[in-house]
């Protein structure tokens, strides 16, 4: 008998809220063990792979500062990475203009990429965090002046 995948996608909301690796159970003769492994244990050196969008766009993620710029925030819970690979150039640096819909950088949760693409047209004005740092859902990422 297996669990349902109800169940295993509750344990991975377990994990991912408790900012577990690894959980294990086992109930009435089922058992499953799941393990996320870090970024430096998978290394981080795969491509990105086209996908269909699972992130939420929330106006939460996008807020206007007192200095005029536009604050990009993550909408989700992840590792941050500036690029798609260790050995690429980041998407963005300060200076950068960059159009609405482009790609600033990535938030891997549970072994997904997902790409955080800019929300304006604009030049960035500020990166907020260094690349291989965790990110929790509002995290400010970037900064943007409007164009």
């Amino acid at each position: 008998m297996t669990m349902d995948f109800k169940e295993i996608n509750k344990l991975i909301a377990l994990m991912e809220k408790a900012s577990l690796t690894e959980i294990e159970v086992e109930e009435g003769g089922k058992r499953v063990k799941l393990r996320k492994e870090t970024p430096i244990q998978a290394g981080h050196s795969f491509p990105i792979q086209p996908q269909e969008r699972l992130l939420p766009t929330p106006a939460e993620t996008k807020a206007v500062e007192n200095d005029g710029t536009v604050l990009i925030r993550s909408p989700i819970v992840g590792m941050f990475y500036r690029s798609s690979s260790p050995e690429m150039d980041a998407y963005v640096e300060v200076g950068d203009i960059v159009k609405k819909g482009q790609t600033l950088c990535i938030v891997e949760a549970m072994k997904l990429l997902n790409e955080i693409e800019s929300e304006i047209d604009g030049k960035v004005a500020a990166v907020l965090v260094e690349s291989g740092s965790s990110v929790e859902y509002g995290t400010p990422l970037f900064k943007i002046e409007p164009t």
